[in-house]
């Protein structure tokens, strides 16, 4: 039970950590140098890998063990999985050369950061000590995330926010991007000790705590071995294009091997909270009956303060509105219906998606904050009162520029013309028509497009609005900013939830990866560290890259999959729904009440993959 013994002893220390608060500043320590890891904790795990199936002492939710099970290594072949950087709560376990050094204003000497650069991926990793806040919860997430750091003593405390989905373990226990992580940094003479503990609402039921020791060696790191410049390549050659390798639920034949090779009975194998304590042994020792599977109810165990919950909302006074700058000339303005991007420059303003009254006046303010130009153009993602039922209020709410008078006809106060509302011309057939989508003309499309594409060049940037064959519905648009290198995806992806699949009105799940595996071929992220790059911004949540939507698509890959596999074998729609094949993503995506919940996801993906070719089933 050495992890079991670890996990004390790295409380304990989080323990002690949290009295040292009222030690002098003087008794800070200086990290600076060249360290090199040691490896005599948990060296099986760390160096030759961890085996298969060995989830003994870690806190995992019945969720992770699904998601783990199903999880075929096979999938980090792929090219858009090859790059994949290990996140900061498990970089630090493998093998690693760690160069820190403090970062000080040049005028005060007061230290601004303290920055360690990892060999493992070539990654640098800044902890920010100038009192900072948190981004906001709309800001992109990265592999090292968003840290900040304060002395107890001569102790460093660091948290850590807004990281990418990484592991937990890296024989597919997955670690979320709701991860949090506080980190205790202490050195002892040429000793550096690093104890970490992660919170994950969505993998973990308790706080999961490891430790690392370095050695000061004094040499520089230029002559030790960093990871080359990773570039994918075609690895299987034969592989359909969308292909996402994982198990069936149940169909892993590889789960018993780590049990049986260590004669470990399985309800130790595949962990959960009891199995971190020395209670667990006793227990299975003093019972001859069959144990089931470890329990997920949560344990309070002591544990420092997680790290903080990312910085709110901060638009205009009394709105619900928050407007960043993603890169070039693009913004986006998050609001409670959803997100608006807005791009802006010499010519005037592009807003896509226009959210109905009484967001569509906070979001006209918004726009004001970012220019004072004309709108020229409002592009619908599809036809969702989200997405256009502010069309006709932002024609009323002129004028756009600054001393212009308002103008009855044409929109957003343009002189010389009316604003275009653009969109696919499927969503104009159904505002246009009678019956349950029928809108007033006022906010139907002025300009519409029927092919699998259509362009802009405006404000110097070359825009493309793409239809995806289907989508969530038959009327959907993608938004590529080319210059800026900003994809506004509509509601294709979210970060919020699984994908709201309106069969009344076209939409279909493979019609969803399809739009996917789009955005995906579209963007290009910096290719060495798989992050950054194209940035994409979903219909809600927060900015992403390539890799958040690689992600989504996995999940609907498999989730499909698992139902089409299931429904082959002649089970029926209650049978599948009651055998949870969405539970190891459900904490993340899934809802029992509102607008779409889980059910009727489950529901949706069925009927598509049941679906006979003309659409009988």
């Amino acid at each position: 039970m050495r992890t079991t013994i670890a996990a004390r002893v790295a409380g304990g220390f989080c323990a002690v950590a949290l009295t040292l608060t009222s030690a002098p500043v003087f008794a800070q320590s200086d990290f600076s140098g060249n360290w090199g890891a040691r490896y005599q904790e948990d060296f099986a795990e760390r160096i030759p890998g961890p085996e298969l199936a060995d989830y003994l002492g870690l806190p995992i939710t019945d969720g992770a063990r699904q998601f783990a099970e199903s999880w075929d290594a096979s999938r980090i072949t792929l090219e858009e999985e090859q790059c994949r950087v290990h996140v900061s709560p498990y970089i630090y376990r493998g093998p690693i050369n760690l160069r820190i050094w403090e970062e000080r204003d040049p005028n005060t000497q007061e230290l601004v950061a303290i920055r360690h650069t990892i060999s493992t991926y070539d990654q640098t990793r800044t902890i920010y000590m100038d009192g900072r806040p948190h981004p906001s919860a709309i800001a992109r997430h990265t592999w090292m995330g968003f840290s900040t750091g304060e002395w107890q003593g001569d102790m460093l405390v660091v948290k850590t926010s807004h990281l990418k989905q990484g592991w937990h373990r890296r024989n597919g226990l997955p670690m979320s991007d709701r991860a949090t992580m506080t980190e205790f940094f202490s050195r002892n003479g040429d000793i550096l000790t690093r104890v970490s503990v992660t919170r994950d609402p969505v993998y973990l039921t308790e706080a999961l705590i490891k430790s690392e020791e370095f050695t000061l060696n004094g040499r520089s790191q230029a002559a030790q071995n960093f990871m080359f410049r990773c570039k994918p390549v075609v690895e299987v050659a034969d592989r359909p294009k969308g292909t996402v390798p994982a198990y069936q639920l149940g169909e892993n034949p590889y789960m018993k091997e780590f049990g049986d090779r260590h004669k470990l009975p399985v309800v130790a194998t595949r962990g959960g909270a009891e199995t971190m304590y020395p209670e667990f042994a006793n227990r299975l020792a003093a019972s001859s009956a069959p144990a089931a599977a470890p329990s997920t109810t949560t344990r309070t165990i002591r544990s420092p303060s997680a790290a903080p919950a990312p910085a709110s909302p901060t638009g205009a006074p009394g709105s619900d509105l928050e407007a960043v700058r993603v890169q070039g000339g693009v913004y986006l303005v998050a609001t409670a219906a959803g997100n608006s991007v807005v791009h802006v420059g010499e010519q005037g303003v592009i807003v896509v998606d226009a959210p109905p009254p009484p967001i569509t006046e906070r979001l006209f303010a918004a726009i004001r904050r970012l220019s004072p130009r004309a709108i020229h153009y409002i592009i619908n993602t599809n036809m969702d009162a989200t997405h256009t039922g502010g069309n006709a209020e932002l024609a009323k709410l002129g004028p756009t520029r600054l001393g212009a008078s308002r103008l009855t006809a044409g929109i957003g106060g343009n002189v010389g013309g009316a604003t275009s509302i653009l969109a696919h011309e499927n969503v104009t057939a159904r505002m246009s028509a009678t019956g349950a989508d029928q809108r007033p003309a006022a906010s139907w499309p002025t300009e519409t497009y029927s092919t699998e594409r259509t362009e802009v060049f405006f404000n110097g940037e070359a825009i493309q609005i793409l239809h995806p064959r289907t989508g969530r519905t038959d009327g959907d648009s993608i938004v590529f900013f080319r210059r800026s290198d900003v994809i506004a995806t509509g509601d294709v992806f979210t970060t919020t939830a699984y994908p709201r699949i309106d069969a009344a009105r076209g939409g279909d799940v493979n019609g969803v990866i399809d739009a996917l595996n789009l955005i995906i071929d579209l963007a290009v992220p910096d290719l060495h560290v798989q992050e950054g790059g194209t940035l994409i911004v979903p219909a809600q949540g927060r900015i992403c890259d390539e890799q958040d939507v690689i992600e989504y698509r996995d999940m609907v890959t498999i989730v499909r999959d698992r139902i089409r596999h299931m429904a082959g074998k002649g089970l029926t729609l209650a049978q599948i729904t009651a055998a949870r094949p969405t539970l190891d993503f459900d904490a993340r995506y899934g809802s029992d009440t509102g607008p779409w919940t889980t059910a009727q996801f489950i529901e949706a993906v069925h009927r598509d993959v049941t679906r006979k070719p003309g659409g009988a089933r």
